[in-house]
């Protein structure tokens, strides 16, 4: 149980063995920061044949970087600056796989890569809604997780948008993430500074009459921002606006009671919200430990009777556990971007808003109800819960 974990790490003895675990989640984290790509890469340069496009508009809170190639800092901003990028997206990769440049600009040849840059207010925003849009008139909407500067979720958030080739115009919403794994409390305070800024640009899409469906994902941390503010906007219009027809949460670093009690809040006028866990998840792990709570939202076991009381009464929610994927990710942090199974699930079902509970879909079986609030699917290695409870 979770409250028997909290209370070993009060035993006497008990707190050696987790700040070894700590020590040991701490230099993974470590690792893959020194893995990962230097700063100044948002530098406009050439395409090359055969590469994807990805035409992305950019919302963000953070401060504009000295560095122009920087484009945004990990500071706050005063207000939302928007930024239409260009990302390239070179031939001949894996889905899932996103190769980041080693210097700037970058080899378009082998490598993600920005082709183009221009700052736009908010008139300009609002045109890109009615420019942007395909056929499907559909927006896909990304909000990235903890220790994640901007160009980073730049990059990742265009090879999601390519890889789940859905069919939707994507925006990226960025807040003030340091960058940095050691400033996990100024990131959740800068977490909660921005989520009125991004309810506010739901409330600009749905707004718009050229959107006809908005979906988000939010990553980590982003969960928390992209929750609450789904939760205001249902709280000022009693109900979510119907646009907005998806909420994906990957990894959620949250509470687990007070994700039930946001999901409340909205009311039953709310969108579809599938949950990508896997208690294989380090980062969540140490997220635990640093806010000295229970276990995370995106590192729960869904099938234990005491997370099936908390989410399994709640209505149109889908849980995933993806703890048996395998992926060369050594903290099990970004399973959803980085299995193909899955980046497939999100593009081919879920931004189009079906549902992957039913027993039409490819690989999935449906099994014995657990319960009388949920029923439960398995696609090894990827098992599904649904509630179906009153509210």
């Amino acid at each position: 149980m979770a409250g028997d974990d909290i209370e070993a790490r009060k035993a006497p003895g008990g707190r050696g063995p987790l700040l070894r675990i700590v020590a040991a989640l701490s230099v993974a984290l470590g690792l893959a920061a020194c893995a990962s790509a230097p700063d100044g890469l948002l530098v406009p340069g050439p395409t090359t044949a055969g590469a994807g496009r990805v035409d992305m508009l950019a919302a963000t809170t953070r401060a504009v970087a000295e560095n122009p190639a920087v484009l945004f800092s990990g500071d706050r901003g005063d207000g939302v600056s928007f930024a239409n990028i260009v990302v390239s997206v070179p031939p001949d990769r894996q889905v899932g796989s996103l190769q980041r440049p080693s210097s700037p600009p970058g080899d378009p040849r082998r490598d993600f890569t920005v082709t183009a840059v221009a700052p736009l207010d908010e008139a300009q925003t609002r045109a890109w809604f009615r420019t942007s849009l395909g056929k499907s008139r559909r927006v896909f909407v990304f909000v990235h997780g903890f220790n994640t500067s901007f160009e980073r979720a730049v990059f990742r958030f265009a090879q999601l948008a390519y890889d789940t080739d859905a069919a939707a115009a994507p925006v990226l919403f960025s807040w003030p993430s340091r960058g940095r794994r050691l400033e996990y409390k100024r990131d959740n305070h800068n977490a909660s500074y921005s989520r009125s800024d991004l309810a506010r640009l739901l409330d600009i899409a749905a707004a718009s009459p050229s959107v006809s469906e908005i979906t988000i994902l939010a990553h980590s941390l982003g969960s928390w921002v992209a929750v609450e503010a789904v939760r205001q906007l249902s709280m000022k219009h009693d109900g979510t606006p119907r646009k907005i027809k998806n909420l994906i949460l990957a990894a959620p670093d949250l509470d687990v009671g007070v994700f039930r009690r946001q999901v409340e809040d909205m009311g039953p006028r709310r969108p579809q919200i599938t949950l990508f866990v896997a208690q294989t998840d380090r980062a969540l792990q140490l997220s635990r430990f640093l806010t000295r709570g229970m276990t995370r939202l995106g590192a729960i076991d869904p099938s234990r009777e005491e997370y099936m009381r908390q989410i399994g009464g709640l209505a149109g929610v889908t849980v995933l556990d993806l703890t048996a994927l395998q992926s060369n990710d050594r903290i099990n942090h970004d399973l959803f971007a980085q299995s193909p199974a899955v980046v497939r699930l999100i593009g081919d079902r879920l931004i189009q808003g079906q549902d992957i509970g039913s027993n039409d879909v490819d690989g999935f079986a449906p099994v014995e109800a657990l319960g009388s609030a949920a029923g439960l699917v398995v696609s090894a290695p990827i098992l599904v819960l649904q509630a179906a409870g009153p509210n």
